[in-house]
């Protein structure tokens, strides 16, 4: 496969930009005034991020929120009624007369509490239609908390994993599978930091502690130019800043975890603090048990802290500061003698700078550090052995909103990251004393990286019906020393060693990003969308089990790893009706990547060989539909998404050539999810999932030689299925007490109502002796996981 960024797409994308900027220069003659400020939820100070302003006789003339709850709005002199709306809040009209540049903050109500001002209620429910954006998610957390929850763990990634094109590779995993990429391609961040591991319990449940989320973004389709680096997605996250009205604490105990949050003002409307904690203690139960079994000493949990704090020094200057820390730690301890400690997780730190210049331009300075480690640490008797591999970055950025004229958003910036590489790191000792022997790691295994982008987008629209959003991201990579190149000959055994010195240059690579997508309005609810999209990924995650197990290794392109490389084409119909209580939506995507990666078929861990030697490397493509339909007002509400897609890959050296499944294809996959509020104290709730078998590979025959028994592997890669995926979700939420000051609540949930016993994996058992010579028939025996599990949690908040 060949998809070069061509020369022509480049200018046609730069024509259509400057098209933009000229259809703003007949407006210019018109004496211009610009209303700017803040959006905010009146019970708390929280910012509300997409949130709209628009003139109330004049729907089309307005904008939203970015990140930060700032918005600028550019109109002609002369009075105004002005509203502001969010959903889940009732919208707000003042009145305006522009005769100069104006600041004005919106303070929004919560749905049902009133203030002073003008409240109207919220009207703008057609943002899928009017906007640009194609397969972009916006999931509110109250929606998250009132589905079905496994355990009572109310999970943001599995939330998302009930959308069309996004799906989960089986019941231990929290990774994302979107749109035919792997784990890897998506790029999921916290409050701006990259989050390498998405999950505890080996996937299990995911690291997001839902008390502690403000908004949850998904971009799937036309990712805009402010984000690289990954191929098929984006999940944004970011953290509540923290009630700066008045103190809260809310919470939750449930089967196998507890949380708490606690958030209040440092100083009431200027600065406020959120600490968010949550911890599971199956142990502290177990260990009554284990203590007196021939196992004690083992055990696991797992653990998440989040806190942030901010401070408003003026309307032109803001700082936060935010944090996460996350740990798994899972310890063993056999009778013999043998012990296991193996602790994994997250760290990240985010200081920002948000900076007003003026009414139309917005600043916000940005300094990231995150960390991700795995360790194992293993012994018996006078034998230990420590293995250890993680990546940690230093990042920093510029991003900039302009807001030049009316229904025009630019955005550009500079992103800077320093990579630090550990793919693994291995020590051994064997041995007391001076006889002891000792193997020590080696610090030139460590692997650096610089990794660079600069970018621009615009939003605008072009006529009443044509709307475009077009972007430019360039992109660099350079991985430096220092770095020791081991070179193997044909029996495998070094033959060489290249020394690189600090900072010295290994590779380097780079590339041009174009961005477009465009949106043409049939009728007010009906429209038409398009889009393109160039990605390249110079960090990638090798694998060789179907999910995201923390024993999975992160590794940069080097001179034998190229980056991966994609482009992605949509095209889609979207439709609301009966006065947007619905919204429907038809969507086709095509997706080609270059340098995707896998082991080798003869591939044998070896810590004395580069792990990058066992690599072979092919071509991906990824073809779709996808179905959405959902129902967003009135007591009942909730969505059907269905998706048919394919996922195949292809390399010269796996399958003779031939083209196969990827691991994660599925061919089918629905999800329904339906929301009943049956009264003010009841509200009810279901989820239905199906999806295709996941694919995988199995030994065609089975041989016993000399008393050994040997698997032949003559079938094509991927060429079995298990059975299909199918499982019904129900719960129901009883609330105790709702007032302003308290409020209290009982979670009732059944996991697998059905008790569908769900394939895990599979492995075959002979039918017959195993100690004669020749073949040996087998049968395949599954394993699955879970059964009917009925869980209750007690939420609080106060």
């Amino acid at each position: 496969m060949k998809q070069p960024i061509t020369h022509q797409f480049i200018i046609y994308t730069l024509i259509v930009f400057l098209m933009g900027l000229a259809s703003t220069t007949s407006v210019f003659a018109q004496e211009k005034h610009t209303i700017s400020g803040y959006i905010k939820d009146a019970s708390s100070g929280e910012t509300l991020l997409g949130a709209y302003v628009y003139e109330a006789a004049n729907k089309t003339n307005g904008t939203s929120t970015n990140l930060y709850g700032f918005y600028s709005l550019t109109l002609p002199a002369g009075s105004y009624v002005i509203e502001a709306s969010f959903i889940g809040f009732d919208a707000v009209q003042k009145e305006v007369t522009l005769t100069s540049d104006l600041s004005v903050n919106f303070d929004l109500p919560p749905t049902g509490i009133l203030i002073e001002e003008i409240v109207v209620k919220s009207t703008r429910k057609d943002e899928n239609v009017e906007s640009t954006d194609m397969g972009r998610v916006e999931m509110s957390v109250d929606k998250i908390k009132s589905l079905p929850a496994l355990m009572g763990e109310v999970d943001v990634i599995r939330t998302l994993q009930l959308l069309p094109g996004v799906m989960s590779s089986g019941e231990f995993n929290s990774g994302l599978y979107v749109r035919g990429g792997g784990p890897d391609q998506n790029l999921v961040l916290l409050d701006e930091a990259v989050v390498y591991n998405t999950g505890h319990l080996a996937g299990f449940f995911s690291v997001f502690n839902s008390d502690a989320i403000k908004t949850t973004t998904l971009h799937k389709g036309s990712m805009p130019a402010e984000y690289g680096g990954r191929l098929s997605s984006v999940l944004d996250v970011t953290m509540k800043d923290g009630n700066n009205k008045r103190f809260q604490a809310e919470g939750g105990i449930g089967l196998i975890s507890s949380r708490l949050t606690l958030q209040g003002p440092i100083q009431k409307n200027r600065s406020s603090f959120l600490i968010s904690g949550r911890r599971t203690y199956a142990d502290v139960l177990a260990r009554p048990f284990i203590e007196r079994s021939q196992f004690a000493g083992s055990g696991y949990y797992f653990y998440d802290l989040n806190t942030k704090v901010n401070y408003i020094f003026s309307d032109k200057d803001r700082i936060f500061l935010s944090g996460y820390f996350g740990r798994d730690v899972f310890d063993y301890a056999s009778p013999d003698g043998f012990t296991v400690n193996m602790p994994w997780g997250n760290a990240t730190a985010t200081l920002r700078w948000n900076h007003l210049f003026n009414s139309k331009l917005f600043m916000n300075a940005t300094a990231i550090y995150n960390d991700y480690n795995f360790g194992f640490d293993a012994g018996v008797d006078d034998f230990s052995f420590k293995f250890y591999s993680g990546v940690r970055d230093y990042n920093a950025k510029l991003d900039f909103d302009y807001f030049p004229v009316l229904n025009h958003k630019v955005k550009f910036g500079i992103n800077y990251t320093f990579h630090r590489f550990t793919p693994y790191s291995a020590e051994a000792n064997i041995g007391e004393g001076e006889d002891a022997i000792v193997i020590e790691p080696d610090d030139l295994s460590q692997q650096y990286a610089h990794e660079a982008a600069i970018y621009i987008q615009d939003d605008f629209s072009i006529g009443k019906k044509l709307k475009v959003h077009v972007g430019l991201r360039a992109s660099a990579y350079r991985q430096v020393g220092p770095y020791r190149y081991l070179v193997f000959g044909e029996n495998e055994l070094p033959t060489d060693t290249i020394d690189y010195e600090s900072g010295e240059p290994i590779a380097t690579y780079g590339g041009l990003e174009p961005r477009f997508s465009a949106r043409y309005t049939i009728n007010p609810q009906i429209s038409l969308k398009g889009s393109v999209v160039f990605t390249n990924q110079y960090i990638h995650l090798v694998s060789n089990s179907t999910s995201t197990l923390p024993t999975d290794l992160w590794v940069p392109s080097t001179q034998r790893v190229k980056p991966q490389k994609g482009i992605q084409y949509s095209l889609g119909y979207f439709h609301n009706f009966l006065e947007d209580q619905y919204e429907a939506s038809v969507e086709v995507y095509y997706k080609d990547q270059e340098n995707q990666i896998e082991f080798s078929e003869d591939y044998q861990a070896d810590l004395g060989i580069p792990v990058e030697n066992s690599f072979v490397f092919g071509e991906g493509r990824a073809y779709g539909l996808e179905l959405f339909l959902k129902k967003r007002t009135g007591r009942f509400n909730g969505w059907v998404g269905y998706t048919l897609s394919r996922v195949e890959r292809s390399f010269d050296d796996i399958n003779k050539g031939n083209t196969f499944p990827a691991k994660y294809d599925r061919t089918h996959d629905l999800s329904i999810v339906g929301i009943y509020e049956l009264s003010k104290k009841w509200t009810l709730s279901s989820t239905f999932v199906y999806g295709t078998g996941q694919a995988l590979t199995l030994p065609s025959s089975y041989y016993v030689i000399n008393f050994f028994p040997y698997a032949n592997y003559d079938l094509a890669r991927n060429s079995y299925r298990l059975k299909p995926y199918h499982r019904l979700d129900l719960s129901a939420t009883w609330v105790l007490r709702e007032s302003e000051k308290y409020t209290s609540d009982l979670a009732f949930s059944i996991y697998n109502v059905y008790s569908r016993l769900n394939p895990f994996f599979v492995y075959p058992i002979p039918e017959n002796s195993t100690t004669q010579e020749g073949a040996v028939d087998v049968k395949l025996k599954q394993v699955s996981l879970f059964p009917i599990i009925p869980s209750v949690t007690w939420n609080f908040k106060f």
